[in-house]
């Protein structure tokens, strides 16, 4: 490996982390969809039709809570009368739990599919990506669709050619500044529209009369004014009284049209929301959401039982007469389903909630038990059926293939175990024991449910090997950067190594080959066998008696600090869930380690900045400890575009005398970009608070300071005399960005994150002034242990200056609100760029201070980030194996939060090195010593 190419390393790295990111999505969460299978349906049918409402980010809590908005006077105790009423009187209730991702692609596809989409399946889009798999609304004979043009058209392109019909609203009316419930509205005319022209439109007229018909009302209105407004607003209190009265007049609509009392009507949400107006996550706001049926073929209220079905969550609903039945989003489909008697969509994995015998459900059956026994029949056979074409992919294509035994055991008969079951309910049936038949049924779909799952998840013992090993041979890989043992004089390699490297990874795509295994496993095995042969080619010639020649004293001081690390880096796994902990970590820093590991000559040396590094240590080791649910507060943020402004302006100062006058005009004209920014958000707030919208010329006013802000650093010629005024300079010029795009303290955080750095540089380089006297002077870099300690300092600060304000529990906690004073009309694309722009500027200054203090430092690039590569990915193995696909929602979600955060992070630690270096190239020149081997 001669010359150790850092840039061949780092591109590496990248590729290494980027792909390997995918592998938990291969690992856990791997599509459930499978084409072949069989149809069933019930044999009868309860309703002519089906009503289906979504009301889009409704939280169940706010919908049936009395006095859910009592912080407001003046306002009602039931904010929602209609379907209060219809839960008291005339239909059923409960929550719907959902799964992660709580969006509304994969909520919708819960609902009307009857499967949950893997969790990456959140990035196919909306609207150009149609659903492809079975539906409820492919399985009628016409459903008409009314809502977003995110949802509509993911079924329409996905169904039978003329069976699903759709009407939407433009998309520059998903506008976050004005009144949501016009979207909704919107929906009910389309929908009075509908029925007037089939008045005069007999075909219409008689598609609308036939049976198996689904109406499908998507109301975005919620979900829109939660994210503005958040959902403990009064807003959202209007728009659920709006949404009330649209499932009120939508029962009226239909009743005069049809006058026949044959409509099943079925409301939920696709996904609830947080305190702070956001979702996607696991947090519980966000999975539990209402649902209330009613009208033909469904039950109506019945007494709460013994013991309670209520708990602490629904306790305070004013419902604890009444019985709570709880379902998983999915098993609305299969409710669905069989009220109007179609065909249950194919890959179905829901569970129809009259299948348990020991609860009531939410069917009231024409012809009772006996119905309610055929319809678990049906249940347990669809999924059944989905299980028997994924084992027979299985068993086609895996070369070791293990069946599972409670399905597949072969019985007396030579048949399976899965066939006599199904025989044994319908013989149950035909002797009406309808209880034993729905009990049998129930029994099966669970052991059916447990065959699906093991068999998506068979290759997750292979995947987890190869995922460990791989990390390790990185870190190994990454180490011969930082000790370098090809300069050894060590005797010829082996080319044994690379023979047998080679034939592992020649039998590994073999086995891929003949199983027929996505082309994504081909390189997860080919990073492990690359890193491993590498690494053993240049270390085993080493590991001879005659080349060791450690003392045992070392040994032990290795060790320890081996320990240190590990115990660093569990530290900060642990902080993900305990935010806490990286207020500890500031004090530990900024007071501990001062006390405790400088010497009396290094305290000397480094003298004034010690305080300067405590103060600014302690000051941002507040930020963690607040709450990260947050109001927008015009006065905290232009009390942080205040500081900035100040900050800089004292620095500026300090380079007036010998800073050149076109250096002094840009630093001036970044102050005044500040300035302007203040006032443009603090007019843009006051007018959206006030809910007449957006100026036109606030918005282009915002985007322009914030373009030409953000780019004058990068593209502005003047000579800068020191380091420390380039640093000025890119945290002035993203100084706007933490004003137009805070709600409240981020400002502040900007500061001190800022100002910590500058005293790390200051502090580590009198430390090492300190040390020069001990150390001899070779011409290249060497390991130093008292590198690690910078490199965990490094990873720390990496770390913080993602969750300093965020919530370090999930991704989904970073704030909307902010990004409406420049996008105001609904665009994913360019919202999510304006929050990664905001994740990006402190990892800018960050990248600009690594980089003078690796120059303070006098060694060459990257050698710190080298030591970092050997030892970040033990934070990532760890989150690795702690992503789970059980438990709660929130455990799901975060899980998964936690290892992409992570591995994001880490991989971002390379860009930050390599983006600093750049970024400083004109001010940094190094000496001939601090040269790269």
């Amino acid at each position: 490996m001669a010359g150790y190419n850092v840039a061949h390393l780092l591109i590496i790295g990248l590729f290494f982390h980027l792909i390997f990111i995918y592998s938990v999505f291969d690992c856990y969460f791997t599509s459930p969809v499978v084409h072949g299978m069989s149809s069933f349906n019930v044999d009868y049918k309860e309703a002519q039709r089906l009503v289906l409402i979504v009301g889009d980010g409704l939280r169940a809590d706010l919908l049936f809570e009395p006095n859910g908005f009592s912080a407001f006077p003046n306002t009602p105790e039931v904010v929602a009368p209609h379907i209060r009423s219809i839960i008291e009187h005339r239909g059923a209730f409960g929550v719907s739990h959902t799964r992660v991702p709580t969006e509304s692609r994969p909520g919708h596809v819960a609902i009307i599919g009857g499967m949950y989409e893997d969790v990456s399946a959140v990035a196919k889009g909306w609207k150009t990506n149609p659903v492809d798999f079975d539906s409820v609304f492919n399985q009628s004979s016409h459903t008409y669709s009314f809502g977003s043009p995110d949802i509509l058209p993911m079924f329409t392109r996905g169904a039978v050619l003329g069976v699903v019909k759709e009407w939407s609203y433009d998309e520059d009316a998903e506008d976050f500044t004005q009144d949501a419930t016009k979207l909704d509205l919107w929906v009910l005319e389309n929908l009075r529209d509908l029925f007037r022209n089939a008045t005069t439109n007999p075909t219409l007229d008689h598609q609308l009369r036939s049976d198996k018909v689904v109406i499908f009302l998507h109301l975005l209105g919620l979900d829109t004014t939660g994210h503005s407004y958040r959902p403990h607003s009064l807003e959202y209190m209007h728009n659920i009284q709006v949404v009330d009265g649209i499932v009120k007049e939508t029962e009226k609509l239909i009743s005069d049209f049809f006058q026949d009392n044959e409509t099943s009507y079925i409301f939920t949400a696709d996904h609830g929301m947080s305190v702070i107006g956001n979702h996607g996550d696991g947090n519980p706001d966000s999975t539990r959401t209402p649902l209330v049926a009613w009208g033909k073929g469904i039950r109506g209220p019945l007494s709460d039982s013994i013991p309670s079905s209520h708990d602490g969550y629904s306790r305070p609903w004013g419902l604890t007469h009444l019985y709570r039945r709880d379902v998983e989003q999915a098993d609305i489909a299969a409710l669905m389903a069989t009220l109007i008697g179609i065909d249950w969509p194919v890959n179905s994995v829901g569970v129809l909630p009259d299948a348990d015998p020991t609860r009531p459900g939410y069917l009231l059956p024409r012809n009772g038990d006996q119905s309610l026994a055929g319809a678990a029949l049906v249940n347990t056979k669809a999924i059944l059926e989905n299980y028997r074409i994924q084992h027979e992919i299985k068993k086609r294509h895996k070369n070791f293939y293990r069946a599972f035994t409670p399905l597949e055991a072969l019985t007396k008969s030579g048949n399976p175990r899965r066939i006599e079951a199904i025989q044994e309910i319908e013989h149950l049936i035909l002797q009406s024991d309808w209880y034993g038949a729905r009990a049998a049924a129930l029994d099966l779909i669970t052991i059916g449910l447990e065959g699906l799952r093991y068999l998506q998840t068979y290759e997750r013992a292979l995947l987890r090997t190869i995922a460990t090993i791989a990390y390790a041979g990185w870190a190994a890989y990454a180490s011969l950067f930082v000790f370098k043992p090809g300069s050894f004089p060590v005797a010829q390699q082996s080319p044994v190594i690379t023979a047998t490297a080679f034939v592992v990874l020649a039998s590994f795509w073999g086995l891929f080959f003949s199983e027929r295994a996505p082309w994504t496993y081909y390189l997860y095995v080919t990073f492990p066998c690359y890193f491993w042969q590498r690494f053993l080619s240049q270390i085993l010639p080493l590991l001879k008696p005659s080349a060791l020649n450690v003392s045992r004293q070392h040994a032990w001081m290795t060790i320890s600090r081996v320990c240190l690390v590990f115990a660093t880096l569990i530290s900060m796994v642990v902080a993900y869930t305990h935010r806490s902990i990286w207020s500890v970590g500031f004090l530990v820093i900024g007071f501990v380690w001062p006390a405790a590991f400088w010497s009396s000559e290094e305290r000397a040396q480094v003298a004034g900045s010690q305080w300067l590094w405590m103060a600014s240590c302690l000051i941002t080791a507040i930020f963690p400890l607040l709450s990260v649910d947050k109001t927008e507060t015009l006065s905290s943020i232009l009390l942080g575009g205040v500081g900035i402004l100040l900050t800089g302006a004292f620095t500026i100062t300090q380079f007036a005398r010998s800073a050149s006058r076109s250096l002094l005009s840009v630093f001036y004209t970044q102050c005044l970009f500040i300035v302007i920014t203040m006032i443009v958000t603090a007019s843009s707030v006051r007018c959206l608070q006030a809910k007449t919208g957006l100026p036109l010329l606030n918005q282009i006013s915002g985007w322009i300071v914030l373009s030409m802000s953000s780019l004058l650093p990068f593209i502005s010629r003047v000579k800068h005399s020191t380091p420390m005024s380039q640093i000025l300079m890119y945290f002035l010029g993203f100084g706007p960005c933490f004003v137009i795009l805070s709600i409240s303290v981020e400002g502040m955080f900007y500061i001190a994150y800022c100002m910590t750095l500058l005293c790390w540089i200051e502090v580590e380089t009198s430390l090492r002034n300190a040390q020069r006297s001990k150390q001899d002077n070779a011409e290249v870099y060497r390991f130093q242990a008292d590198d690690l300690r910078i490199v965990l300092f490094f990873l720390f600060f990496v770390q913080v200056g993602f969750f300093g304000t965020g919530n370090v529990a999930s991704v989904s906690s970073f704030y909307l609100s902010p990004v409406y004073r420049l996008i105001p009309i609904f665009n994913p694309f360019y919202m999510s760029a304006l929050l990664l722009f905001k994740i990006v500027a402190p990892y800018i200054i960050l990248s600009v201070a690594f980089a003078t203090l690796t120059y303070q430092l006098d060694l060459p690039p990257f050698a710190l980030f080298l030591n970092a590569l050997m030892i970040t990915d033990g934070m990532t193995v760890m989150f690795f194996f702690n992503v789970t696909d059980t438990g709660s929602w929130l455990e799901i979600g975060q899980t998964i939060s936690f290892f992409v955060v992570a591995s994001l992070l880490l991989a971002w630690s390379g860009g930050i090195c390599a983006a600093g270096e750049y970024l400083m190239a004109d001010v940094l020149v190094r000496s001939p010593k601090s040269r790269v081997d």
